[in-house]
């Protein structure tokens, strides 16, 4: 029953909250915001740096869950060209993400096959965000709107741009969301 009203909510109505908005570059985005891999040690800059990176608050027991296949599926198909997928485990939405970090790790690696990086369980809303989130919001295309439920996305330009932001209905194989990252990479199909 918790999956049909997480479904049903209103929050999740719309895909698109603001695509391809252009914002100012900020290529070192990633070491002002100190991120922090699902191990609880630093992730290394380089997985990011001058990337194409989608970053996606996710949770193990939603009805959304079944998203990781295609995030997977995008970063084994775009990896090579540039393309970076970051997990943002957060538990803020109907305790969805109650793991500990191995929990979660083990989880994505067994059935869903997530080999994309995995940031530190974090806050998307609220007093205690993280300051990724922070900044993804605040940006123009995050359109200072709290994010309403797991599996939402945001897309960062190689220079650093936060160019678009998805909700969780859209999934990770929408042509929308395909087509944007994409163009961010500077290919076609």
């Amino acid at each position: 029953m918790s999956f049909l009203l997480a479904c049903a909510s209103p929050f999740l109505s719309g895909g698109v909250v603001s695509p391809s908005v252009a914002s100012t570059p900020h290529p070192d985005w990633y070491k002002d915001l100190a991120l922090v891999a699902l191990d609880e040690t630093p992730l290394p800059s380089e997985i990011v740096a001058g990337k194409v990176v989608l970053v996606v608050n996710v949770a193990s027991k939603c009805g959304f869950t079944t998203q990781y296949d295609g995030l997977e599926k995008l970063y084994e198909k775009y990896k090579d060209r540039g393309l970076v997928v970051l997990g943002a485990p957060c538990n803020q939405f109907g305790g969805q993400e109650p793991g500990k970090p191995e929990e979660i790790a083990s989880f994505c690696r067994l059935t869903y096959g997530v080999s994309f990086p995995m940031l530190a369980k974090q806050d998307v809303n609220g007093p205690a965000q993280s300051a990724l989130f922070k900044w993804l919001i605040g940006s123009p295309a995050g359109a200072s709107s709290s994010v309403k439920w797991n599996f939402e996305k945001f897309l960062i330009g190689r220079d650093g741009n936060v160019i678009g932001r998805w909700r969780s209905v859209t999934t990770p194989d929408s042509g929308e969301l395909v087509g944007a990252i994409e163009a961010a990479l500077g290919v076609g199909g």
